[in-house]
Formats: C-alpha cells, sequence, structure tokens
C-alpha cells in the first residue's frame, strides 16, 4: 500500500512539474543512451518492453544473440533514471526482486562504476547491454535506443 501511495505522489509531483512521462524534473534536457558493441550483435528491434525483460533477467536473447545487461551504481544518476523509466521502479524497490530471485539461482546484472567502464566492457563483450549519457556514446559502441529526459550531460 505505501509503495503505491508513494508511486501516486511521485506521478502527481513529476506532473505538476510539467513533466512528461520520459521526462525528469531535475535534468529535461539529458538523452540516455542504450548501447551494444559496434562490432556485431543486433542493432534493431530495441524496445522499452524488451529493455525491461532483459534486465529483469526475463529475456535472454535478441535475435539470435545472448544478452548480458550491465548497470552502473544504484546511487549514479543515470541508473535511477534508467530503473525508473524502464523498469518502472528505483534500485531501492527492486531489491527485493532480485533477492527473490538470487534465491532461484539468477543473479542481477553486473554493475560497472563508471560510464566510460560501462563503454570499454559493453565494446569488448559480446552481447552486452548497457547505458550512457548519449554526450559520451562513442565509435566503440553502437545507440540501440535513446531515453529523453535523463540526467543532463557532464561532459
Amino acid at each position: 500500500m505505501r509503495q503505491l501511495l508513494r508511486r501516486a505522489l511521485h506521478g502527481a509531483l513529476l506532473l505538476s512539474l510539467g513533466v512528461g512521462a520520459l521526462g525528469n524534473a531535475w535534468a529535461a534536457d539529458g538523452r540516455l543512451a542504450v548501447i551494444v558493441a559496434a562490432n556485431g550483435g543486433p542493432t534493431n528491434g530495441w524496445s522499452l518492453e524488451d529493455l525491461a525483460l532483459i534486465y529483469r533477467r526475463k529475456k535472454q536473447f535478441v535475435g539470435s544473440a545472448r544478452v548480458q545487461p550491465i548497470n552502473l551504481p544504484a546511487q549514479h544518476p543515470l541508473r535511477r533514471f534508467f530503473s525508473q523509466q524502464v523498469l518502472h521502479k528505483t534500485p531501492e524497490e527492486l531489491e527485493d526482486y532480485w533477492r527473490d530471485l538470487y534465491f532461484n539461482g539468477i543473479s542481477p546484472p553486473f554493475v560497472l562504476a563508471s560510464e566510460e567502464a560501462m563503454i570499454r566492457f559493453v565494446a569488448s563483450t559480446p552481447g552486452a547491454v548497457g547505458y550512457v549519457s548519449q554526450c559520451v556514446a562513442d565509435k566503440r559502441v553502437v545507440v540501440v535506443a535513446t531515453i529523453d529526459g535523463g540526467p543532463a550531460c557532464s561532459k
């Protein structure tokens, strides 16, 4: 019940600030880029629903390629934005979900410390999928989806 009330209050706050469904009140000018390696892997057909299934470990393949989701640390602004927009929960709200899956032998996505670490790992790991600020994505990776309204780029 508390969680439902929290979501309702959050939605009311966003509406009162004039922020749309994919918006973010504290950095409306940013864009999050979902990335895969530039040297292979599927680059078409990525939807928010697919990403949600991949990051919840309910979808393991895109086309014939096995995917490996990668996260930034829970306190990172991009992780928080990604979790709220794609998974519709904060990283803290997902802790019980991962605890339940862990006891069934399913681990949460790996966590990397920075956007540069994310780019390096995704670029060199077949099937890895991650996210960074659009402005830091470079030729080592391919942007397969974007989400507007993320944290502003510091670059």
